[in-house]
């Protein structure tokens, strides 16, 4: 099945957004206690965002007569120090759409989500999403945009090979790799270099029921995930995957797939888009993360709106804003117009139909996230990255250890 649909070529980090011209609070920005003003602060996730909330602007000011919205669009290289500079001159956005929440919660910055939008908002969320803007049992984050990872297969490469079908468990996912290895061509790439060894390992974690833990406790060196590594080892020691796995970065390696030149990847949304604009003659196909049990189970990654305590006053606004907003046809809109997933089950649904997408719409209740909530996860992750790669050369449960130990020193 070779791919209709074109995805924007955007991303959820830094590296991937562009700049855009601003628009500052100052002069026609909301004066202090003025409770019919608000200031939204957001990233540019593509040359079209700054349209796109614009639009959305307009169209709320029109329902909401008396409720002015001040936009600012900011560079991802820029945003958080501009937030820093707005929190430190007491000046912080009501409404913020950014990535870590936790430190802003963590000092009494935010409001909790039940008090800036309604319960039919708040349950219209993905409870994985939702639970992931969670902190000591509260949640803070509206989940704004999603992205999931799924198995990217090249159709040709499994016809030569006599694949029959995609893989859904880890076994058919190895004699499909094997197959594809004994043609010359790599079966699996495995990226467990410095740029994303923990997105790789989770995506595998996650498939046998384990992952990195919880805002109280990290959990690298599991039952669950030990053996999750010793199959990956397998893959690495019966070399069906690419050479060097330890070495190989994921963007290179997502560029060799689009060439035609590996089996399987596993990839983002966003690859649908770079395949249609690098090779668009690809025969391939996006399936489920194929998992021990054949369950499905995949990482997630998902950006928020969150709202600063600046004035009592200003939440009967913000909770319309955030209200229409997160309305199926306004939301919807949004994402599909910045090329993400929806965060919202009613989303879910309305884009459902959109075949390229569904492998990934699948996976949205079952996703697993990077418990970022955790003061220890910044030196897990910097551990996965550096460590992770000697998987080759080392038993899992040595480095697995290793890992592990480099939380609990944290």
């Amino acid at each position: 099945m070779k791919s209709k649909v074109r995805i924007g070529l955007v991303a959820l980090a830094a590296t991937g957004a562009l700049a855009v011209s601003s628009c500052g609070f100052g002069g026609g920005g909301s004066g202090e206690g003025d409770a019919s003003s608000l200031d939204l602060l957001v990233p540019s996730y593509s040359d079209g965002t700054k349209a796109l909330w614009e639009g959305v602007i307009e169209d709320f000011q029109a329902e909401n007569e008396g409720i002015k919205v001040n936009l600012q669009v900011e560079s991802w290289e820029n945003l958080e120090s501009v937030l820093q500079t707005k929190i430190q001159a007491g000046e912080a956005p009501d409404i913020y759409n950014g990535g870590a929440f936790s430190a802003f919660a963590d000092e009494g910055l935010l409001y909790p989500a039940e008090d800036i939008a309604s319960e039919e908002t708040i349950s219209d969320f993905q409870e994985s999403f939702a639970e992931n803007e969670a902190l000591d049992g509260t949640q803070y984050g509206l989940p704004l945009i999603a992205s999931v990872r799924a198995l990217f297969y090249n159709q040709d490469l499994f016809d030569a090979a006599g694949v029959s079908a995609p893989p859904t468990t880890w076994d058919e996912l190895h004699a499909a790799a094997k197959k594809i290895s004994d043609t010359g061509t790599p079966g699996y790439g495995m990226p467990l270099g410095s740029e994303e060894a923990q997105g790789e390992s989770l995506i595998w974690f996650a498939g046998n029921g384990g992952g990195f833990g919880s805002e109280s406790e990290i959990t690298v060196n599991s039952p669950e995930n030990l053996e999750a590594a010793e199959f990956m080892k397998k893959m690495i020691s019966d070399g069906v995957t690419q050479p060097d796995p330890g070495a190989t970065q994921r963007t290179p390696m997502i560029n060799v797939f689009a060439q035609g030149q590996i089996g399987m990847v596993y990839a983002l949304p966003q690859t649908v888009g770079q395949i249609e604009e690098e090779n668009p003659e690809l025969n391939y196909g996006v399936t489920t993360v194929p998992t021990k049990s054949g369950e499905p189970a995949t990482l997630g990654v998902a950006d928020r709106l969150m709202a600063f305590k600046n004035d009592e006053d200003k939440q009967e606004a913000i909770t319309a804003f955030m209200d229409f907003f997160y309305s199926e046809d306004n939301y919807v809109d949004w994402v599909q117009t910045e090329g993400f997933l929806p965060t919202t089950k009613s989303g879910s649904e309305a884009m459902a139909s959109n075949e390229d997408l569904a492998p990934f719409l699948d996976m949205l209740p079952s996703a697993k996230f990077y418990p970022t909530t955790n003061p220890a996860w910044n030196s897990t992750d910097g551990a996965f990255k550096s460590l992770m790669g000697q998987l080759e050369d080392q038993d899992a449960k040595t480095v697995l250890d290793q890992i592990q130990s480099k939380a609990d020193a944290a």
